[in-house]
């Protein structure tokens, strides 16, 4: 055999001749089949178009079904048509040239000046012709009287508001000079614009068109042949006329008729024409819808397909499967095949499986030849077993396969899981998983692939493992990282408050495999901090600040009131593996700055937080539905003291807004640097309503703390806003305290009616509660004039929510398309499929962002306490 390397790929345009010599029949008749179901002899389906019935040889090439790929036929036109998608490639032509002698519409020493600037090479310069094409009156050549071209898109051209027909437009473009047409950007060995006016059709095989045959017998025709049927009787038709000296009236009709099929067959979805459709009214899927789009050749077939060993499915949540496992549905399981390759070291191993199990599908020899396994040659199978063969099993527990949601929109989106055969129809997950799969449970489907080689399990397995990804590759801080249940489940276990009984210690630690009871801590006692402790890295040592530390120091706390608050607001200390101080949340757990998380995930090895992910999971669904976390309306109910704050805070500030507006309206408000009058005043009012919203907030939040310092913690959403596992202050601001500020595209909203928000408002007036100030909350509920403001921010919500996914995922796929030739080459350069240098270094600085701490290369303070520790710097 030998073999080539394809110097380059070219797409042209076939001239007339081309198209009769590649083809292999001309066609003339419409009809497909004959009374007997035969294929007709010069028609659509004949056999020397290809063959798409078994048993049927071709007439070209003498080949089956399985060998012919087909053969192009040919259709000559009784009159020229234009191609529909050069129809301004022809009008720009025939407005830069003469219609009598065909020469540019330039000077001759301004002709040659632009040959010289191309230096004999085929240079595009038609835009410039163009523009002083348009002054000339006459031709410098032949002194013809110059008339403009206009084209009525996509085929009808008008020469000076008469119409001039395809015949005559094929004449014109033939007559310029070929060093005329170089300088226009034609290259003539390859393409000549007489061409873009089609004399001859190309009629596609029979394998690009098959017809199929329905449960009736009727046999049902491909789309294509639909249309060709149709060009093929215009074209007879056109023929029959002219041969009869019909009136020209009717043969521009049937002419315009041919134009118009074939426009269609090209593009049915040309603007300005209506499109051909089936008798049911679907429009046909001619050649280009063919390509284009989504459900296009290229997209739906070529770069991205249907493919074996694959499942879908949808997802729910299992917090009790490890973050590296996948619960795979049985009924898939039964489905999805892994080869298993017999060597002497396994193969007692797989004959045994062969003969006693029904996880074998079938057996490949070294041959290649298949057999299905069945109960009655099983151990036939097994005798016949040896080194070399391969047996296709169905999956079981413990086998690597690929898990991935759509769209991919970064290198996380497919990871790899182990799987775990479950009962049931859907994909279970932990969801701990679900942030770098952008994924969550109100019906997702995922898809599941089942590597087929060795090569491919082992890359998985060493890079793709869900344990091995906690870092992402975008930030360089924790992606896979509890969320809500698991952050408020650690905080209630970790506050002083929490203490557990013998037995109840007993369930919680062998609920995370723990079966020797360590020794109590408080008296007879175990405390929440000790049981999170077993599930911690025994040589671990850590120390952070809390964000629940935090809050009560915004809140006005000091750590000295009570011993409970002290303990509350304590630093987090690990030493040695055990929690000495502090409370878990969101600061050691969450997704991006969990400390806890990031030092786990890169310190240890990836088994070490998948086992923590396991604790933390089963004590957290334990506590959480033991404990119980409840919300209910009473906990959002305010003092008095805060009632009083709200009306004065909003009284002080309706002031201060009358203030402002006065300054404005006089012209004497001072102006923000870079800011017009208007926007300086837009931006003041804007903050006034924010720090009279803080004042509140804060205070509101300071009285709400008596929830978690009471001796008898009182789970609810106060709790889980300390925790930062859901939800913040500003939620119990707008519930307890009020709205303030309505905001569109962050700032106040503006469009409404004719200088004014509402027509309940009046016009000129830009105060505080004018422009969208809310002074109710929602526990009270709003007035008719608040709902609307604040319903002008929610539908921005709304519109940005539908809009901006399409629109970033267009934007997406044009920028991936864009860069996903670039790699880094092995000498650390990036570079281009075609070996061109993009940069000296990944990323101008040779640092992968899954490598840095939080986008840090290296983080100096934290090396150079572990060199002090060390004792290798003073």
């Amino acid at each position: 055999m030998i073999m080539k390397r394809i110097g380059s790929v070219e797409f042209n345009f076939l001239d007339p001749e081309t198209v009769r010599k590649m083809s292999s029949i001309e066609i003339k008749t419409p009809e497909t089949y004959d009374k007997d179901g035969y294929p007709m002899e010069g028609g659509l389906m004949d056999p020397h178009l290809g063959v798409i019935n078994p048993g049927i040889k071709c007439k070209t090439c003498g080949q089956t079904m399985k060998n012919c790929s087909g053969h192009f036929g040919h259709l000559e036109l009784e009159r020229p048509v234009i191609h529909s998608e050069f129809g301004r490639k022809l009008e720009l032509l025939m407005n830069t040239t003469c219609k009598e002698c065909g020469h540019i519409l330039l000077a001759e020493e301004q002709v040659k000046k632009l040959q010289d600037a191309a230096k004999g090479k085929t240079v595009d310069y038609s835009k410039r012709i163009l523009l002083k094409a348009k002054t000339a009156k006459k031709c410098p050549n032949c002194s013809a009287v110059v008339q403009k071209t206009v084209l009525d898109k996509p085929t009808n051209f008008f020469l000076n508001k008469e119409r001039i027909y395809p015949a005559a437009i094929r004449e014109w473009v033939e007559k310029i000079p070929e060093d005329h047409l170089a300088i226009l950007g034609y290259d003539v060995k390859r393409v000549r614009p007489e061409w873009f006016v089609l004399t001859v059709l190309q009629v596609p095989p029979i394998t690009i068109r098959p017809s199929i045959t329905l449960e009736s017998g009727i046999k049902s025709e491909d789309d294509l042949t639909h249309k060709l049927v149709d060009i093929i009787r215009i074209n007879n038709r056109l023929k029959d006329n002219l041969e009869a000296g019909a009136p020209q009236l009717i043969i521009e009709d049937l002419w315009d008729l041919l134009q118009y099929h074939t426009t269609t067959y090209f593009d049915n979805n040309t603007a300005g024409v209506p499109p051909a459709k089936h008798r049911s009214g679907r429009p046909l899927r001619t050649i280009i819808q063919r390509l284009k789009g989504k459900k296009g050749r290229f997209r739906y077939n070529l770069t991205g397909k249907r493919v074996n060993h694959a499942a879908r499915s949808i997802i729910v949540p299992d917090p009790y499967i490890d973050i590296s496992e996948l619960g795979v549905p049985e009924e898939a399981a039964k489905e999805l095949t892994v080869p298993e390759f017999v060597t002497e070291w396994n193969l007692a191993t797989v004959k045994k499986m062969v003969e006693k199990s029904d996880k074998p599908v079938y057996i490949i020899r070294p041959n290649g030849t298949r057999r299905k396994v069945s109960d009655e040659n099983r151990e036939e199978i097994a005798k016949e077993l040896d080194i070399g063969y391969r047996v296709e099993r169905n999956i079981q527990n413990g086998d690597i396969v690929l898990f991935n949601r759509q769209p991919s929109l970064h290198r996380i989106s497919m990871m790899a899981h182990r799987a775990r055969i479950m009962p049931g129809k859907v994909f279970r997950i932990n969801p701990i998983v679900c942030p770098p799969y952008n994924a969550d449970f109100d019906g997702d489907e995922m898809n599941c692939h089942v590597p087929q080689t060795e090569e491919g399990k082992a890359e998985a397995k060493k890079l793709m493992l869900v344990r091995d990804q906690i870092i992402s590759p975008r930030y360089g801080s924790p992606v896979i990282a509890p969320k809500e249940d698991g952050v408020s489940g650690c905080f209630t276990l970790t506050m002083p408050q929490t203490v557990f009984t013998k037995e109840d210690a007993m369930q919680l630690l062998y609920s995370i495999g723990i079966t020797e009871l360590p020794k109590p801590d408080k008296g007879k006692h175990y405390s929440g901090k000790m049981v999170f402790s077993q599930i911690l890295p025994k040589d671990l040592n850590l120390e952070f600040e809390s964000y629940t530390s935090k809050v009560f120091r915004d809140a006005g706390y000091d750590p000295k009131e009570t011993e409970l608050i002290g303990e509350i607001m304590d630093k987090v200390k690990i030493v040695n593996g055990k929690l000495v101080s502090g409370v878990i949340d969101s600061a050691a757990l969450s997704e991006g700055k969990g400390r806890l998380v990031d030092t786990l995930a890169r310190e240890y090895p990836g088994e070490v937080i998948e086992e923590f992910y396991r604790g933390v999971n089963r004590i957290t669904s334990y506590i959480l539905t033991e404990k119980g976390m409840t919300a209910s309306l009473a906990e959002f109910a305010v003092s008095d003291e805060i009632e009083a704050l709200k009306n004065k805070v909003i009284g002080e500030a309706l002031k201060k807004g009358e203030a402002l507006v006065e300054s404005y309206e006089k012209g004497s408000l001072e102006i923000i640097p870079g800011r017009t009058l208007s926007e300086s005043f837009e931006l003041y009012m804007v903050r006034l309503a924010s720090e009279v919203k803080e004042k509140v907030e804060k205070a509101i939040m300071k009285e709400k703390l008596h929830y978690v310092i009471s001796e008898e913690m009182i789970l609810n959403t106060i709790s889980m806003i300390l925790a930062k596992s859901r939800g913040s202050s500003i939620n119990l601001m707008n519930i307890a305290g009020f709205w303030g500020q309505a905001s569109v595209r962050e700032g106040r909203p503006k469009k409404g009616f004719d200088k004014r928000l509402i027509t309940s408002n009046e016009k000129g007036d830009v105060g505080l509660l004018a422009g969208g100030f809310i002074r109710s909350n929602f526990l009270d509920g709003m007035n008719a004039k608040e709902y609307f403001y604040h319903s002008m921010g929610g539908r921005q919500g709304e519109v940005d929510t539908g809009v901006s996914t399409k629109v970033s995922g267009y934007l997406y796929r044009r920028l991936a398309n864009s860069l996903k030739d670039l790699v880094a080459a092995p000498d650390g350069t990036v570079r281009t499929a075609a070996n061109m240098l993009v940069q000296y270094q990944y990323g101008e600085d040779g640092v992968f962002p899954k490598n840095t701490k939080g986008g840090i290369a290296v983080d100096v303070k934290e090396e150079y306490k572990k060199l002090k520790d060390k004792g290798e710097m003073k």
